[in-house]
């Protein structure tokens, strides 16, 4: 992915949100969302228009507008709708039977195959440009990736806690650390395009959750299941 060249003043008005009305027809904007993660992640967030959103979408731009607003809300949606797909709700949902290692690292694969797709690097990098500080997208990014996979991941942590499995003062601070221990050097290293070397992503990320549960885990093991 190229890196997006200084921001050009279609996201410098504030940001509009999708405004209310008759209902949205769902196949449009299910489009527009294909189209935009398709169009940024091949262009980067700079040289994209609206326009070109719609017409990748066979859409007009009054309806991409009328779906989402504006540029920075549709980039924001976008990023929403990936962590949704590749870290669904329901992979926090409560489930005692299944043994908390177990849990972690299918978290662990699922967090890491989000993150390493070339969408996921593709907005990485235009978080990075020193054009996008200042701006509104990277509070509308936090908002819609990392913070709502933390929440979701701290509550999980907080039943295992209360279970008896986990011993955790800070639940926001070690859901945190836990995904940016997965991310680690070999997320680093698909950011700036360099071959991955060392151990393999399956050893990388075992290693994470046996860290994790040796920082968390209780002085005295615990048989309750959250």
């Amino acid at each position: 992915m190229s890196v997006p060249h200084a921001r050009k003043p279609e996201a410098d008005a504030p940001i509009r949100h999708a405004s209310p009305g008759r209902p949205k027809d769902l196949a449009k904007g299910a489009a527009i969302l294909e189209a935009a993660k398709h169009m940024f992640t091949l262009h980067g967030y700079e040289r994209v228009s609206m326009d070109q959103i719609a017409a990748e979408a066979g859409v007009s731009k009054l309806t991409v507008y009328s779906h989402f607003g504006d540029k920075d809300a549709l980039f924001a949606a976008a990023v929403k709708s990936h962590c949704d797909t590749q870290l669904p709700d329901t992979l926090f949902e409560a489930s005692p039977d299944t043994p908390l290692r177990e849990r972690l690292l299918t978290i662990a694969h699922a967090f890491f195959a989000m993150v390493s797709s070339p969408e996921a690097i593709a907005g990485h990098r235009i978080m990075c440009t020193p054009q996008i500080t200042g701006s509104p997208l990277p509070a509308l990014f936090w908002t819609a990736g990392p913070q709502r996979v933390q929440s979701a991941f701290a509550a999980l942590l907080q039943r295992r806690v209360e279970a008896g499995e986990l011993e955790i003062p800070d639940l926001a601070m070690a859901s945190s650390q836990f995904f940016a221990l997965l991310k680690g050097e070999v997320h680093a290293r698909m950011v700036f395009g360099c071959c991955s070397e060392g151990r393999s992503v399956e050893d990388h990320l075992t290693a994470c959750v046996d860290m994790f549960l040796r920082a968390y885990g209780p002085r005295e093991s615990g048989n309750g299941k959250a």
